[in-house]
């Protein structure tokens, strides 16, 4: 058994302020000297870069779709480890979660596996008595979420917050925060959501900062503290990796900096226990991989943002190419699935994939279940796997002659390419669902 003080910081609905405040409160409690441990709901790679700012842990998500349910408390326990209080931001509104699958992977689904209660976060700018009605519908819906408390966001007076507060009196939930509305604390946002850590610098640690101020102001933290240590023990077993033992550690390049910004803390988990030296590089500023690499893998992000910059760096593209002809395993997800092609917005890629890709209008966004078509440095065929599709780019053609994946929902078809060691795709895959891909990839890297 093991207890974790916790909360979990949900909303109505998008852009209620859910950020705001599981940053801010994170950062505030961080400040008092509690170690934080910062989790986020979803698939979502942003938030818990300010997370991670926040409280200077790393930010994990727990996904009950890509990594099933049965692992969100393990993977919960496994980051929380040997923290005074983890604070958990959901994803969309409470109950939101996978299409036509009911409360899977909602924030509510991941609060009932974690026993964790709720503070509501609560956009009041444009209602009065009417929050009552709200607060009491959200709280009444399902008998097995708590909802513990209620934040008011976006609050425009001290007569707006009395009326507020009266509506709320008697509906059995306390008020546990009044946020103004404030305009620093608001964190700038383009085609994919809020703009990464990795390209705000200084602006995101400012804005970090303003959210902990906010929330230090507004929040009863000792309530809110309170409320936390009220969740009982959990009864799974933290989460680990199997280590593999090896006389020699496989030098495994992994692109970050600002390009590149996607990544599952578990993934490096994954790769170290496997037998991996994992070494981080950055496709902006250095112009060759790490020295020894073995093996590559170029995660999501945000290329488009940087396409010249990388067109610009021919040293590492021609590094790059060189190492996928060599046979050597490259596993590239979305972003990394951008990088190998021949062009990108025409500006020159690594030439590794013979396919171009591009700017859309189109946003493409959802949960899929895939199946491996072939063999591949990550999986066998037939490995069933379920991934996340997020960007507003196109790669034409869609597909090679040996396909990443068959994508079976919600739309039957095939995606991305293997070729030689190369696997990819636009779909982002938690690898703590299926450890074996992590170490197939190092073990390819040793037979390579």
């Amino acid at each position: 058994m093991s207890s974790v003080p916790r909360l979990v910081i949900a909303a109505p609905s998008s852009g209620s302020g859910k950020t705001t405040v599981a940053t801010g409160l994170m950062a505030a409690f961080a400040a008092r000297g509690l170690a934080v441990s910062p989790h986020k709901v979803g698939p979502d790679y942003i938030d818990p870069g300010y997370h991670a700012l926040a409280t200077g842990r790393v930010g994990r998500n727990l996904d009950a779709y890509l990594c099933g349910p049965e692992l969100v408390a393990p993977l919960f326990l496994h980051g929380a480890r040997g923290c005074d209080l983890a604070v958990v931001e959901g994803v969309m509104g409470l109950y939101d979660g996978a299409a036509g699958e009911g409360e899977l992977a909602s924030t509510a689904h991941v609060a009932k596996l974690l026993a964790a209660p709720v503070v509501l976060v609560v956009d009041a700018s444009s209602q009065s008595r009417s929050v009552a009605a709200l607060v009491h519908g959200f709280a009444s819906w399902d008998p097995q979420v708590r909802i513990g408390g209620v934040i008011l966001n976006k609050v425009g007076s001290d007569r707006h917050e009395q009326l507020l507060r009266e509506a709320l009196d008697s509906s059995g939930v306390p008020v546990l925060g009044v946020l103004r509305r404030v305009s620093q604390v608001d964190t700038p946002s383009r085609h994919l959501g809020l703009v990464p850590v990795a390209e705000r610098r200084s602006d995101a640690v400012d804005a970090v900062a303003a959210m902990a101020a906010q929330v230090e102001r507004g929040c009863d933290l000792e309530a809110l503290l309170a409320l936390a240590r009220s969740a009982g023990a959990l009864s799974s077993r933290p989460w680990a990796p199997a280590v593999t033992t090896t006389p020699k550690r496989e030098v495994v390049a992994v692109a970050g900096g600002p390009a590149f910004t996607f990544s599952y803390a578990e993934h490096t988990e994954l790769l170290t226990a496997a037998g991996a030296e994992v070494v981080t590089f950055d496709p902006l500023r250095d112009e060759r991989l790490p020295e020894g690499t073995a093996g590559l893998v170029v995660g999501g992000g945000f290329p488009e943002v940087y396409a010249a910059e990388l067109s610009a760096n021919e040293p590492l593209r021609r590094a790059v190419a060189e190492l996928a002809r060599s046979g050597a395993p490259v596993a590239a997800e979305c972003a990394g699935l951008l990088y190998l092609c021949r062009e990108l917005d025409g500006q020159p890629m690594c030439g590794v994939l013979d396919a171009t890709a591009r700017m859309s209008e189109r946003l493409t966004l959802g949960y899929r279940d895939a199946v491996a078509v072939g063999d591949s440095v990550l999986a066998v065929a037939g490995t069933r796997m379920r991934g996340h599709e997020f960007h507003r780019t196109v790669v034409e053609p869609g597909a090679g002659a040996a396909p990443a994946w068959g994508l079976l929902a919600p739309v039957r078809r095939v995606e991305g390419f293997v070729q030689q060691g190369v696997h990819a795709s636009y779909l982002h895959t938690h690898w703590a669902a299926e450890p074996g891909v992590a170490r197939r990839f190092v073990e390819r890297c040793r037979t390579s």
